[in-house]
């Protein structure tokens, strides 16, 4: 059995994800797109819980079922925060949002 001395360590340390992200200028698009998504799947799931079509949804709203599409796309940005409060309140929720400190970058 061979006992290996004095071996050196290798850094992995490398740049972190969002910093990729910055490099390439898309972080701020990623986020969003990221962030839609998940407000898409609350409001997906939460229709689903209370057994609510979309053509239901559309007609509380008072709304074009396209536009329910939109908000429901996790893709698309471009929806308001109107709409999305809106659809939220329909389905009695709450759309809650904050503004945090960005996280200190990593040595």
């Amino acid at each position: 059995m061979k006992v290996r001395k004095n071996r050196k360590k290798t850094n992995h340390n490398g740049s972190t994800f969002d910093s990729f992200l910055d490099e390439h200028g898309i972080r701020q698009e990623i986020e969003a797109v990221a962030i839609k998504r998940v407000l898409a799947w609350q409001l997906t799931q939460a229709m689903q819980e209370q057994q609510k079509t979309k053509q239901s949804m559309a007609k509380q709203l008072r709304t074009s079922r396209s536009q329910l599409d939109r908000l429901l796309d996790p893709r698309n940005v471009s929806v308001t925060l109107d709409t999305i409060a809106r659809a939220a309140k329909a389905l009695g929720k709450r759309l809650i949002i904050r503004v945090a400190d960005t996280r200190a970058k990593r040595a």
